[in-house]
């Protein structure tokens, strides 16, 4: 588990394939630069949110580390594929403090960035989520875009998708990779749980009471 701010920037420094550069399926193994993440309690076989995707650390020295990605994972995420900027997080402890919201590291869909620009102080982020991701979304509630707990500020629901924006604070776009988004750009989105959990209730509910009729 994650919470969602951003412990440094760090940068993809290598990508290699885990298998034959011409098989399709092969998955790849990331070298990443920490960029000042602290490393010396991280263990082999460790978790690492890294652009909000949760992965495991297979080789570590003092300053970088190293993960395998699946090609299944890279099929469903974005920034994993190729040199780069990343969000850096290691895993949450039981007694680290909540400053975001509970993020497990599974990226549930993608986004496509539809506007970014200064607004007085801060910047708008607007992006255009899938309906199916998008039922998740409401107003003040919680959103993770490329592994940065963030606070929905509208939403609305279009025929091709939901698009939501959010407010940047300076803060946040000088220390995360989401300064370097343009329109057009995909980000990996993380609905919140809490949503995920009350969706299944209510839809066990609703199946219990048609079944008990």
């Amino acid at each position: 588990m994650f919470t969602g701010i951003v412990a440094a920037l760090g940068r993809i420094e290598a990508v290699t394939p885990l298998g034959s550069a011409t098989d399709a399926d092969t998955g790849v193994r990331l070298t990443v630069a920490s960029g000042g993440l602290d490393l010396t309690d991280v263990e082999l076989g460790d978790s690492i949110s890294i652009q909000g995707a949760c992965m495991t650390v297979i080789e570590k020295s003092a300053a970088s580390f190293a993960v395998d990605v699946s090609r299944e994972s890279l099929n469903k995420t974005a920034g994993l594929s190729e040199p780069g900027d990343v969000n850096l997080e290691k895993a949450l402890r039981a007694h680290d403090r909540l400053g975001g919201h509970l993020v497990s590291g599974h990226v549930d869909g993608l986004g496509e960035v539809t506007h970014f620009a200064p607004v007085g102080e801060s910047h708008e982020l607007r992006i255009l989520a899938s309906r199916d991701i998008g039922k998740y979304l409401a107003y003040k509630g919680s959103v993770t875009v490329n592994g940065v707990s963030l606070t929905v500020n509208t939403v609305n629901d279009r025929p091709d998708g939901c698009e939501f924006s959010i407010n940047l604070i300076p803060h946040t776009v000088e220390v995360t990779t989401l300064r370097h988004l343009l329109p057009g750009a995909k980000v990996n989105l993380e609905i919140d749980l809490i949503a995920r959990y009350v969706e299944r209730i209510l839809s066990t509910s609703n199946d219990n009471h048609q079944a008990a009729r």
